[in-house]
């Protein structure tokens, strides 16, 4: 479960990274690269905060 949800914040990440790239060298519409920020940030918002937290040591 921990490397799904690994998985899924990379992805997460990805989609909100790569879309700006592309639009900026002219190969994605203004429209799309937002529907694919979007996803990406939810993806990612929810991945990263469904991992596991590290213990607190007092």
């Amino acid at each position: 479960m921990k490397i799904a949800l690994a998985l899924g914040a990379l992805i997460g990440l990805l989609l909100t990274i790569v879309p700006s790239i592309l639009v900026a060298i002219g190969l994605l519409s203004w429209q799309t690269h937002a529907v694919l920020m979007t996803i990406g940030m939810i993806v990612w918002f929810i991945a990263a905060s469904l991992y596991p937290q590290p213990a607190k040591s007092s």
